[in-house]
């Protein structure tokens, strides 16, 4: 549009200048072969050009530089027609000047195994006028449909993620003449910066807080949101020229490719939190056996040692003292007695007897009554399970147990179990103070745990709660 207004001005003002100087020339009386015609000539030029020339031009820059109308694309068919008839009329020519009295002395078959010759030439030179017109169009920009035909071949290819993402920014890039594109991941309720393009983009800030779904202001840059089934997975971000502002245009593309993209990038979200989950399953083995040893350590070891000793007291006394020889027999009975519910203890948190024996009803029942808080336990159709299942319910249960006893301030529970439709559910429901779900902290390790546990059996957790309504920590494994 500055073009347009620039050399519009020009003419204006041409023809401006021309309209007032034939009243002037007429009023002073000036001939015409003399001042008057050289300053007509003067306007007038620049008008003539102005108009003639300039404008035109100026609709080209607009069209082929900044997309003016979308008319880029059929500007380019006409071009490739063009180009195609001048290459196919300049190659006739030729033919003829070369062929074509042989052709005409020689015969009906030499002239028809010019023109076959001819005809396959059409392709190769269709092809050099395609790309010829392209150029001048877009420049070193790809054609819109060229953008997702190549991006949909890369998505179609084997490639690591660690190389579908810069792939991703740099077609993104490439096909909108952007300075900058990037590719955001929506990690719990933080927009994360994956990769940009080119290399040397300057770094933004790593991740950026959202509320809800709608996505933040980055300045500078442009936000697409990526989704794949209605489910918000990420974001396209690019940073455009002052020179080649956002137009429709390539609203429309980047739309189109960020449709294309969710896939891509639930896929490499999967990757991810199966990586994270796997460094977290790992990381919670160790810091258990770490607990389970410092247990042993400084429990049951040290009372086995304290047994050792005194049994060595009594073995001294019992000639010396028999009756304080009975006594410290005495007292090591009761000892005994407290090592074995230590160990027994720390056995049932490895793998409860209870569980192995008698199934979940039985092993929670049995957590409930040793709960400060009034626990009930609700089984329906609940049978037996495989190992793993039944650990896994059992000790995400606990960990809720637990959590209810220090965190709700609740004055009762329950714990539900039930069987539907081949989907095992448990169910740790409390009246206590609540949470805000998706709030800082509401997603502790406990609860990480808890949804890496079930997970690595197929299972899902989820979290029902807000302040003042209590909470429900729910739990479904497949079994059927």
């Amino acid at each position: 549009m500055r073009w347009l207004v620039a050399v519009a001005t020009v003419a204006g003002a041409g023809i401006g200048g021309i309209l007032l100087l034939i009243p002037v020339v007429d009023l002073l009386g000036v001939d015409e072969g003399g001042i008057g015609d050289v300053l007509f000539g003067i306007l007038s030029l620049p008008t003539v050009l102005a108009i003639f020339v300039g404008i035109p031009a100026a609709y080209l820059i607009a069209i082929l530089k900044h997309g003016l109308w979308d008319l880029d694309v059929v500007i380019k068919k006409a071009l490739v027609a063009a180009v195609l008839t001048l290459l196919l009329v300049g190659v006739g020519l030729a033919a003829i000047g070369i062929f074509g009295r042989p052709a005409l002395s020689g015969g009906n078959r030499l002239g028809v195994a010019i023109g076959a010759i001819a005809g396959l030439l059409l392709w190769p030179l269709a092809l050099v006028a395609r790309r010829i017109a392209r150029r001048v169009v877009f420049g070193r920009r790809a054609a819109p449909y060229q953008v997702l035909t190549e991006f949909s071949e890369r998505v179609g290819e084997t490639y690591a993620t660690e190389d579908v993402l810069p792939r991703m920014a740099r077609i993104l890039g490439e096909g909108t003449g952007a300075t900058g594109a990037r590719v955001w991941l929506l990690v719990g309720n933080e927009l994360r910066t994956e990769t940009g393009w080119p290399a040397d983009l300057p770094r933004r800030e790593e991740s950026v807080p959202i509320r809800g779904e709608e996505l933040p202001e980055v300045e500078g840059e442009t936000m697409f949101e990526v989704r794949d089934r209605d489910e918000l997975l990420g974001a396209l971000s690019i940073e455009m020229p002052a020179s080649d502002p956002m137009n429709p245009s390539k609203e429309r593309l980047i739309r189109d490719l960020a449709a294309q993209a969710g896939l891509v990038l639930r896929n490499v979200r999967l990757i991810q939190e199966l990586r994270a989950s796997r460094q977290r399953l790992v990381v919670a083995q160790d810091a258990e056996r770490r607990r389970l040893e410092r247990n042993i350590h400084d429990g049951a070891q040290q009372q086995l040692v304290a047994l050792q000793v005194k049994q060595r007291l009594v073995q001294g006394m019992i000639e010396r003292d028999p009756t304080k020889a009975l006594e410290l027999m005495t007292q090591l009975q009761v000892d005994t007695t407290e090592a074995l519910d230590d160990l027994r203890d720390l056995a049932r948190g490895i793998y409860p007897p209870l569980l192995a024996d008698q199934g979940l009803g039985a092993a929670l029942e049995s957590q409930a009554r040793k709960s400060p808080v009034p626990i009930s336990v609700e089984t329906d159709g609940v049978e037996r399970y495989p190992q793993d299942v039944e650990a896994a319910i059992y000790f995400c249960a606990l960990e809720a147990l637990n959590n209810l006893a220090k965190y709700a301030g609740a004055s009762r529970a329950t714990v539900s179990l039930s069987q539907t439709d081949g989907t095992l559910t448990f169910a740790v429901s409390d009246d206590g103070v609540g949470f805000s779900v998706g709030g800082r902290g509401s997603n502790g390790t406990g609860l990480q745990g808890m949804a890496d546990r079930l997970d690595a059996i197929g299972g899902a957790l989820e979290i029902r709660s807000a302040p003042g309504e209590g909470t429900m920590v729910l739990g479904r494994v497949p079994v059927g």
